[in-house]
């Protein structure tokens, strides 16, 4: 009885630990996003640019949202095929 109470307790901190490590990541993702190599930023520097370069740091920050999604969701299929392993073994 009391491994059970133990595994129940530590299914319960677990489950506390990733809500919290959940929880930092999406406060971190809201940061600003604005981003610029350099060598873009010579080429567009100056008033008569603004337009072209918003242009460039909005296609550079779509560019950089692609590789995170793809990463994202294979973790997320990666964690309900080990889910639903868990579930048929019990």
């Amino acid at each position: 009885m009391r491994i059970k109470n133990k595994i129940s307790n530590f299914k319960i901190l677990n489950s506390k630990l990733q809500k919290l490590f959940f929880g930092i990541c999406i406060f971190l993702i809201g940061i600003s996003a604005n981003a610029q190599c350099a060598m873009c930023r010579a080429a567009l520097a100056g008033d008569s640019n603004t337009k072209k370069a918003e242009a460039v740091n909005d296609g550079i920050v779509y560019l950089m949202v692609i590789p995170y999604l793809l990463v994202g969701i294979i973790g997320f299929l990666i964690y309900r095929m080990y889910q639903s392993k868990k579930k048929k073994a019990v």
